[in-house]
Parts: C-alpha cells; structure tokens; sequence
C-alpha cells in the first residue's frame, strides 16, 4: 500500500503551491487518524515493556533508512527529558551509524548484518526491541526481530502495510495503515508521520508508568540550562506550594534533581527524599503521600 500510486495527486506537480501544500497537509493529518485502531495494540505493548524495563532492560530499536532515523530521534530524547539512561538504549541500524546520514546502499537487505549487531548487542529476555518498517518486508528489521525474539526479548512490529512479514515474526504487531503517499513510495511521509507519533506514545506512556513524570510534569529532566533550572524551579514551586527561593534552596541541596527537591521543600531532609522515592519506587506521588503520612 506504501508503495502505491494514489491517483488523486497525479497532478501535483502541476498545482500551485498552496494546492499542493494543502494536499499533503490533508494526508498528514489522515497519517495521524490511522493510528487510531492501533490503540489497544499500544497499550498492550507498553504494559508487556513494563516489567522488563523495571527489571532494568534497554529499549531497543530497530530498522533502515527513514524508520531508524525517526526510532533515533525518539530515542535520544528520553535522557534529557526523563532522564533514561542512554546505556540503556540501543540501536540496530541498518548500515550501522554511518546510515542515519547518509544512504547505504542494500544495507536494508542484509539479514545477517541484523543478527551479528543483535549478537553483538547481547539482547536478551529483559529488552524490549521496536523494529519499523513502512513497508514490513525490510529483510534487516525482519532478521533483527526474528533474532531478538529468539534471544528472549520482547519484539513490537510497526508497519503501515497490515499482514507484512515484520507484523508475523514480531510477539506485538502494530498496524497504522496510512496508505499511499502523495509522493508514491515516499516513506518518509504519511508513514515517517505515523512512525513517530507511535514511537512518541510508546515512549511517553511508558516513562509515565515508570514515574518520570508527575502531574503531567516531567520532574525527572536535566536541568542543563538556565531554561530548563527555571522550568525546575517552577515545578518545584507548584508541587510542593513554596516560593521560588525555597525551591531554589531545595534544589540546590538535592543536585537540582526536581523529585526529591520537592520532597525537601516540604520538610525532609535530602537523604530522607532519597530514601522515600526509592520506597515508593521512583514515584513522586506515592514519595510523598509515604512522607506526610509520616510526618
């Protein structure tokens, strides 16, 4: 379906801009709709990555050309907003890192290369590996997924074309059917579009479960600029109800690390935060119900 012809954009490039332009903002939008149906699909996934990224597992993408530079871009992110740490995230690029620029060719073809980087990678029963793929008949995502599965890990399938071959081998299949391009064959498009709002979901929703994020706050940040210590600060003040120079203070006596910040600006002692977030599992809400129940 990624690969055909829609015959309503034969035309495009007769059309003015504005025409053109407005066409493949319609089709960005239908992208978007698409994932709909996958939704309870979703779900599942992130509830089956829980346990095994709790158990300290990676998340581990995989894929070829557009698919892994969208899975790289989501990746990337997660240390400087949730504060994941990057040693626990891996990518298995087809062509290796050479190919988020520039493009390999037949890189995508070549299964074994798959299976010598999930060797190499060790992955195991407490990975959780997404393999993309526009059209799910990439042979190198095929291959990572089919070796990562027998290696124990759990596998998410993600392709815009249902009943591809990635959709088969993978334990959680992850259809968003997006259609022909207005471009014919060009991924990068209303399937690179649907790519990356799954990997945001998946990605999001599972820090959420993990306690990165609080009242829809993302307390687990790295403060790196002077941006992002106001942001700090701000948080600090709206949790715990003080003024910006008891946030300031329980920041700076907590590394400006914002969960245990607002637990001291409400009264505790730096290694009595620490001790109550790793009770409550990393989790700001039940680390500070524990502490005013104790108080």
């Amino acid at each position: 379906m990624t690969e055909n012809a829609d015959p309503r954009y034969r035309a495009l490039d007769s059309w003015d801009s504005l025409t053109a332009l407005r066409a493949i903002w319609e089709s960005q939008m239908a992208a978007v709709a698409g994932i709909g149906p996958a939704l309870p699909t979703l779900a599942e996934v992130v509830e089956a990555a829980l346990p095994r990224l709790r158990a300290g597992g990676r998340l581990v993408y995989a894929g070829a050309g557009t698919s892994i530079r969208i899975a790289v871009q989501d990746g990337t992110e997660l240390g400087p907003t949730f504060n994941w740490p990057e040693e626990r995230t891996h990518y298995l690029i087809a062509g290796g890192p050479a190919a988020l620029s520039l493009g390999i060719e037949g890189a995508e073809d070549d299964a074994e290369d798959a299976r010598a980087q999930v060797a190499a990678a060790e992955i195991g029963a407490q990975d959780v590996v997404i393999g993309l793929a526009a059209s799910g008949r990439t042979p190198f995502t095929i291959a990572a997924i089919e070796a990562a599965r027998a290696a124990g890990a759990l596998t998410v399938g993600i392709s815009c074309n249902p009943g591809a071959r990635l959709l088969e081998v993978a334990e959680h299949a992850v259809v968003t059917e997006t259609g022909a391009e207005v471009v014919a064959g060009s991924t990068r498009m209303k399937a690179g579009t649907a790519q990356k709002v799954v990997l945001n979901m998946i990605s999001t929703q599972v820090m959420v479960r993990l306690g990165h994020v609080h009242d829809g706050l993302m307390v687990d940040m790295r403060p790196q600029n002077i941006k992002l210590r106001g942001r700090a600060r701000d948080m600090v003040m709206r949790i715990a109800d003080v003024s910006p120079e008891s946030a300031d203070a329980a920041l700076e006596q907590c590394g400006w690390r914002v969960k245990p910040a607002v637990l001291v600006a409400l009264g505790a002692s730096p290694d009595q935060a620490d001790a109550s977030l790793a009770q409550a599992g990393g989790m700001l809400r039940l680390a500070i119900a524990s502490y005013r129940g104790a108080e």
